[in-house]
């Protein structure tokens, strides 16, 4: 069932059964997350000219994925010993799915620190071993669409004809730090095109190794990190990167 999104490059790991009980107990939820993502785009301008807060792709991911009943939702765990309760503990999840079979939880991680894998995993743990949850589901940047992101938008950029500072106004970027002017001047000198020295700078200190990206989540995995609730990780691959 996860075919058309392989067909597509995503980054696709499974552990502890997850696809077995997705396909087994949950073919017509697992299908919803399918469709959403196999449709799901990102304009290369929306990356550039991105700034603070959630980025609009990634919000329409979530309306699309709120739309096919995965809304956003807050687990509530409460022990009680003797008659007293204890301090509860509440854990928001980015998108659930209630179905008759249980319960399916998702995060997107599109751009984090990467120590948000361990916070995601270790709910996901927790909610399993409270029997609130079947499977956890984690959508992130894939192995290829890390990798190109310097060539797609570095082309991006010239082909617009950016070659200047002032330039960058038209991706809505209104202002940068010094820091980061210095950086790209730095290279502009040493023979690099404004596009190409941008680009190197920008990638870098957006979406560096200390990023949540595919690598990242695997070594989390294979260390056992989230064991043993089941657990299905999808990496958005290059092809979802339009220009």
């Amino acid at each position: 069932m996860l075919r058309p999104l392989e067909d597509l490059g995503y980054d696709v790991r499974a552990k502890n059964h997850a696809l077995a009980i997705l396909t087994q107990d949950f073919p017509a939820e697992l299908g919803e997350l399918v469709s959403v993502l196999a449709e799901f785009r990102i304009a290369i301008p929306e990356i550039i000219g991105g700034g603070g807060g959630e980025a609009r792709f990634t919000q329409r991911l979530r309306k699309s994925l709120a739309e096919a009943g995965w809304p956003k939702h807050v687990f509530h765990v409460q022990t009680i010993v003797d008659g007293v309760e204890r301090e509860g503990i509440s854990h928001e999840i980015d998108h659930v799915r209630r179905a008759p079979a249980g319960t399916l939880a998702l995060e997107i991680e599109w751009n984090n620190k990467d120590p948000f894998y361990d916070r995601d995993l270790e709910n996901f743990q927790r909610l399993h071993a409270q029997s609130a949850l079947s499977v956890g589901v984690i959508v992130t940047r894939g192995a290829t669409m890390q990798a190109a992101f310097r060539a797609r938008i570095a082309a991006r950029l010239a082909a617009d004809g950016v070659a200047c500072e002032a330039d960058l106004a038209r991706y809505g970027i209104a202002e940068r730090t010094a820091a980061q002017r210095k950086a790209v001047a730095r290279l502009v000198a040493q023979g690099l095109p404004f596009a190409e020295a941008f680009t190197r700078n920008f990638v870098s200190s957006k979406f560096g190794q200390a990023t949540t990206h595919w690598d990242k989540l695997v070594a989390r995995l294979d260390r056992g990190v989230g064991n043993p609730c089941p657990l299905l990780l999808l990496g958005l691959p290059d092809r979802v990167l339009v220009d």
